[in-house]
């Protein structure tokens, strides 16, 4: 039977990651569309990173978080070399499951700013070496 940890971490913990858009980032380099400006994909790994930065700090050793879903509202395009952020805030732990909320920014997060993008992450706080040999062994 496989023990049950809880995670170490508390609503509100979050983190800020900020990206300058460049030609790699956009959906024609990504292949998610033929136009020059910030591709969605992009833009859920920039919240993905996020939320991995807001557990960091109190990761325990051994243990990791892998996203198991994301909604995500893409809804403003982004020049190259315009500077968006990402914010994820946990909203809620549910014994080993983590709830972010997402925001992404064309700004430095004051007043006036748009949303580019905005939703929510979900990710399972686990075992990291046993993570990765049950993906190796694929069970």
């Amino acid at each position: 039977m496989e023990q049950q940890t809880e995670a170490p971490f508390a609503p509100g913990l979050s983190a800020r990651v900020e990206l300058t858009v460049t030609d790699s980032d956009t959906a024609q380099a990504l292949g998610s569309g033929d136009v020059p400006v910030l591709a969605t994909p992009r833009v859920l790994a920039l919240v993905e990173a996020a939320t991995v930065a807001a557990t960091a700090t109190r990761m325990p050793t051994g243990m990791t978080t892998v996203g198991t879903r994301v909604e995500l509202d893409h809804r403003l395009p982004t020049a190259i070399g315009r500077t968006v952020f990402a914010v994820a805030q946990l909203a809620k732990v549910d014994g080993r499951k983590l709830l972010f909320e997402v925001t992404v920014t064309d700004g430095p997060g004051s007043e006036g700013t748009a949303i580019v993008a905005e939703g929510r992450v979900e990710r399972i706080f686990l075992d990291r070496h046993r993570f990765v040999e049950r993906a190796v062994d694929g069970s």
